[in-house]
């Protein structure tokens, strides 16, 4: 494959592209009904957000739920290190919209809500924008809510619960959004790069979606390259691209790398040894025991120290929480707490078996998986740096007799 998918059309520095020229650029799609979401399942499609779940077969359990649905374009983005989402929505507006319209259609959803960073100024004038310019049946159903700057804002539950008139709080209580959600009917939640591939999916089927990929994968990725490039910012590689060769698109590496973070902060770090091969590819690093999460991949500098690194994202993580449970409220400020002991080298004796302790012992525990995913970064901290973890502590803090 040559060229872009998504972010195709004029120049992103150029802003969001007008309806006129996008439909002018792609024409109308017309594909909606069950057509499309067998479409979709056959294209092997999966949510953008992080969840990575099929999108055909979440669409079928919309339809098959009792009631009328809702339809949630999903743009809060909230991972510190991801720029993809709000990069979509400055530029290329229409898409988003086209993907959120096509899947009201196609479930028979009453409204259409627009869940955006409030953060994301340039992204939420520019959906404003383009909202305006659709067609008035479509302006009619839909409405922009925002999101609050915070980490677990994105979740799909979150979303329902604030759009709501309640407090972007996540919960992993049954039933789910698709089959309960915003005002008690069936919620279809969606990424807005998801939509984006959708709209696309709906015009060209699904052999030209699996017409690009690498080594056995299909489609396009969003990614956001952070850390150690020369040329930081989003990509859309061919799925399957190895983490090697999209450091080689962002311009090659600034100095040498220790390790790398596949996922955001809800992902892993990875030796860069062992980063270098791994395929940019949902399923593929699923196999590996990884995620592609929000599509971030950042490099960390060997001049960097891991464990400080660790540190600063969990004591994010920590502050980040719901607090509506002891796992998320209370263990991870105290991992957060451990974990700067140790890279202020001021560690009490037994921090890092308590680390390992929690680390296994937090998952599945709480209210939401907001605890289970920064555990998840953690462990693969722990395992990364293992020899630094060991080493940081080298003058323990002196304990009472």
């Amino acid at each position: 494959m040559s060229g872009l998918r998504v972010l195709a059309g004029p120049e992103l520095t150029s802003g969001a592209e007008s309806f006129a020229d996008h439909t002018q650029r792609l024409g109308t799609p017309q594909s909606t009904g069950r057509a499309l979401v067998e479409t979709l399942v056959r294209s092997g499609l999966t949510g953008r957000g992080g969840a990575s779940f099929p999108v055909g077969l979440k669409w079928r359990s919309v339809i098959a739920a009792k009631g009328s649905p809702v339809v949630i374009a999903n743009g809060a983005e909230g991972e510190p290190q991801s720029h993809k989402d709000r990069l979509l929505m400055t530029t290329r507006p229409h898409l988003v919209l086209d993907g959120a319209f096509i899947a009201a259609r196609t479930v028979h959803a009453r409204q259409v809500v627009l869940y955006i960073g409030e953060e994301h100024k340039a992204g939420w004038s520019a959906m404003a924008r383009a909202l305006d310019e659709r067609p008035e049946g479509e302006r009619r159903i839909a409405r922009i809510v925002g999101a609050p700057h915070r980490y677990v804002a994105g979740d799909s539950s979150a979303a329902v619960h604030l759009i709501d008139g309640g407090v972007a709080t996540p919960t992993t209580t049954p039933p789910s959004t698709h089959e309960r959600g915003l005002d008690g009917a069936p919620t279809l939640v969606q990424n807005v790069e998801t939509l984006a591939h959708i709209a696309l999916i709906a015009r060209y089927g699904d052999a030209w979606y699996g017409s690009a990929g690498r080594r056995g994968a299909a489609g396009t990725v969003l990614i956001t390259m952070a850390g150690g490039v020369n040329h930081p910012g989003v990509l859309e590689v061919e799925a399957g691209t190895t983490v090697e060769e999209a450091v080689a698109m962002a311009g090659g590496v600034t100095e040498p790398t220790s390790a790398v973070l596949i996922g955001g902060y809800f992902g892993a770090w990875v030796q860069a040894a062992k980063a270098w091969e791994l395929p940019l590819d949902i399923a593929s690093l699923q196999a590996r025991g990884l995620s592609l999460g929000c599509g971030v991949v950042g490099l960390l500098p060997a001049a960097r120290c891991g464990v400080c690194d660790t540190s600063r994202i969990m004591g994010y993580l920590a502050t980040e929480s719901s607090a509506q449970c002891g796992p998320c409220f209370f263990g991870l400020r105290a991992l957060s707490d451990a974990c700067s002991r140790i890279a202020e080298r001021g560690a009490n004796r037994d921090d890092l078996a308590r680390l390992k302790k929690w680390a296994i012992e937090v998952p599945g525990r709480g209210a939401c998986k907001h605890p289970d995913g920064a555990v998840m970064f953690l462990r693969s901290a722990l395992s990364t740096f293992a020899d630094e973890f060991a080493v940081h502590p080298a003058h323990w803090r002196q304990q009472p007799a």
